[in-house]
């Protein structure tokens, strides 16, 4: 089973049919979320897909959607305004409400920002809130056309140039920007809150992230997305964005809402749809990722099968030494764990037996080293090494197992 990203549509809020993307996870779904879009951006812009994507791949559905005369949504952009957007914003809400489940999360970016902030209150199911580089006040948007607005006041429209492209602007779009208290909706939306914003940001300044916090009640945190630009179009910073929604969410999602995706000594892994090898992983409830690096045509997003295999015998060595150091009652302070994974040649192995070396080829060689952060003696150095092979990782890797494959 693959992550998938369906395309739909729902009617917005001045009748025409908006363009919109359901990005599924691969299991179970832990909740619903709806993405608005930066102004006169689309579903489609890359930071968008990829939150998006890297939220599907940890369990959350998200929705996004064009609003009104943007992307390939139908309606005439210049008939919209911050008020539409607001209203748009609940129609996409209804919708994912009426065929699947009503968002418990909203997430939106620079002006969708601010407009899921303003909607926030108006969505009962809605328990969480993140904006990312959005403005305290909807109005700072005319900054991006200041040049403009003596002529859009004179003429009541003008054409004018945004990210290099073409939009028509009318008065009532600046009369509604006017009418709009972002801030006093914050004060009122009662949402726990999170904050993610550039201190470099140079389209909104960080400015505003103090702004919303300061009207915002608690729960509110704020996260510095240091060195990523206004459009977070860094495939580094989009992901570190999303990981940091999902981690934060999970602890105002209703809990029915957060499923098991699989039980006790039960894994499921699965591949995403995303590059050439990723896969998310579903262990006791728990959800991560996995992939290859680079350089072998992998993304790079998560650790690879042999490290997640080193890994695992790093915690079991760990958390063995943590049980002896608590059943003999000695003191070792925190326990670190070191692991290397090789393949060498039979020949150059040191602590192979003569039956292994003679079977020639190449053979798996996991290098461990454990310290500790108490000081120690000699003899209890000696014992902790020896009890890291009694580990149950380390017997498994060493003695073998049996695997059985079957089809469906």
């Amino acid at each position: 089973m693959t992550a998938t990203s369906q395309r739909v549509g729902f009617e917005g809020s001045q009748g025409a049919t908006l363009a919109a993307r359901l990005d599924i996870p691969a299991g179970d779904i832990r909740a619903y979320a709806v993405f608005a879009h930066c102004f006169t951006c689309s579903k489609d812009l890359y930071a968008t897909r990829r939150i998006a994507g890297e939220l599907a791949r940890l369990g959350i559905a998200v929705l996004r959607f064009d609003f009104t005369g943007l992307g390939g949504s139908q309606g005439e952009f210049a008939s919209s305004n911050f008020s539409s957007n607001i209203e748009d914003l609940k129609r996409a809400a209804d919708f994912l409400r009426d065929n699947y489940q009503a968002p418990g999360l909203l997430v939106g970016h620079s002006l969708g920002g601010a407009a899921v902030l303003a909607v926030a209150a108006d969505i009962p199911e809605v328990k969480a809130v993140v904006s990312i580089g959005a403005p305290s006040d909807a109005e700072h948007v005319t900054k991006n056309f200041a040049a403009d607005l003596t002529r859009i006041e004179k003429e009541g429209e003008a054409e004018v140039t945004l990210a290099g492209r073409q939009f028509r602007i009318r008065r009532q779009f600046l009369e509604d920007l006017e009418k709009s208290k972002v801030t006093e909706r914050i004060r009122h939306m009662k949402k726990a809150l999170l904050i993610l914003h550039s201190p470099i940001d140079q389209t909104v300044s960080v400015d505003n992230a103090a702004d919303i916090f300061m009207a915002a009640r608690h729960p509110k945190s704020f996260v510095s997305l240091d060195h990523a630009d206004h459009l977070l179009s860094s495939e580094r910073d989009a992901v570190f964005a999303a990981n940091v929604i999902s981690a934060w969410a999970e602890r105002y999602l209703p809990a029915d809402s957060i499923e098991e995706v699989a039980g006790p000594e039960h894994i499921v892994v699965a591949e995403t749809g995303n590059g050439k090898f990723q896969n998310t992983v579903s262990a006791s409830g728990h959800r991560l990722i996995a992939d290859e690096p680079t350089h072998v045509g992998g993304m790079n997003s998560g650790p690879s099968p042999y490290d997640l295999l080193a890994a695992a015998l790093g915690a079991c060595t760990s958390m063995t030494l943590r049980m002896y150091a608590e059943h003999k009652k000695i003191d070792i302070g925190m326990v670190t764990v070191e692991v290397e994974h090789a393949k060498i040649h039979a020949a150059d192995c040191v602590e192979c037996t003569d039956e292994e070396r003679a079977g020639g080829g190449r053979i798996d060689r996991f290098e461990r080293r454990v310290s500790v952060s108490a000081d120690i003696d000699e003899e209890t150095r000696k014992k902790l090494v020896a009890i890291a092979d009694r580990c149950p990782v380390h017997r498994t890797l060493e003695h073998g197992a049996r695997i059985v494959t079957r089809y469906g």
